[in-house]
């Protein structure tokens, strides 16, 4: 069973910087595709970055293209999330997730198997 924990959220003020990881174990992800998603309150979890296992490449929002960096360390069985420029709206919990999704379902949170516990990200003006 793979277990994903998060890290690394906080209160941060606005074009602050923060960067989040994603720690996996359990088993070697290597062949799948790692993701980011968040969840705004009252809103549905939307998609943030991924890296594509078959691409490889990175994939972004357009809400946080420019100002978040995906990376990944296969060897570490981890990835993280560099975020800067922080605005208030991108307040959320901040979940890390695993699976093996088609390029074209890539930002489709239900094509993902695994999911972390989620780490709360509050940007203030």
């Amino acid at each position: 069973q793979v277990r994903l924990v998060e890290a690394g959220g906080g209160l941060v003020q606005t074009g602050d910087s923060l960067t989040l990881s994603c720690e996996a174990s359990g088993g070697a992800l290597s062949g799948y595709t790692m993701a980011w998603f968040r969840q705004a309150p009252a809103k549905d979890r939307e998609f943030v970055a991924a890296f594509s296992a078959t691409a490889r490449r990175t994939y972004y929002a357009e809400a946080v293209k420019g100002r978040f960096t995906f990376a990944r360390d296969n060897a570490k069985n981890s990835a993280s999330l560099q975020m800067n420029n922080l605005r208030p709206e991108d307040t959320a919990v901040y979940y890390c997730a695993v699976g093996r999704p088609i390029l074209s379902s890539l930002r489709d949170e239900d094509m993902y198997y695994y999911w972390g516990q989620g780490t709360q990200v509050t940007v203030s003006l």
